[in-house]
């Protein structure tokens, strides 16, 4: 008797298993890890809290996958090969031009959120400029502390 590893069902092999995988991960919306800077960490939970970006982050995730696009050309097969209308396709054409219309504004309402992520990670930065200056400022008020300390001991010994 063979057996067989986590990842493997019975009957299948690890390659075909693997296969399947992939074609999962390539075609479904994959969820992105979260974000390690503590700002854009917060950002995050903060922007979680409004169920409009819930869904609109869903939204986008979902229509920009690839699994969109494969309903997306069995949807238009199966119109036009049942003959749901006839050509010119009229109702068809509407009916993508909306969707093509939602689409742009979530497409907006997707650079509006990266806009916000890349203004919260500037004044995180401007944040920690302006620390390290503060501490900057200060090794050199106390270098200058240690070196008129090491003049006097030098002139004192002279």
């Amino acid at each position: 008797m063979t057996s067989h590893s986590s990842t493997q069902t019975p009957g299948t092999n690890g390659r075909r298993r693997s296969r399947v995988d992939q074609l999962v991960r390539s075609t479904l919306p994959q969820k992105l890890p979260p974000p390690a800077n503590p700002a854009l960490l917060k950002h995050a939970e903060e922007r979680a809290d409004n169920a409009q970006n819930r869904l609109a982050d869903r939204i986008t995730a979902f229509s920009g996958s690839m699994l969109f696009v494969y309903l997306h050309i069995l949807w238009f097969a199966c119109w036009i090969g049942f003959g749901v209308e006839k050509y010119p396709f009229g109702l068809l054409t509407m009916i993508v031009s909306l969707e093509a219309i939602f689409l742009s504004t979530f497409v907006l309402i997707s650079q509006n959120r990266a806009d916000a992520k890349r203004q919260v990670q500037a004044n995180e930065q401007w944040r920690t400029v302006q620390e390290e200056d503060r501490q900057n400022d200060e090794l050199l008020s106390l270098s200058k502390e240690i070196l008129k300390l090491t003049q006097e001991v030098h002139s004192r010994q002279s």
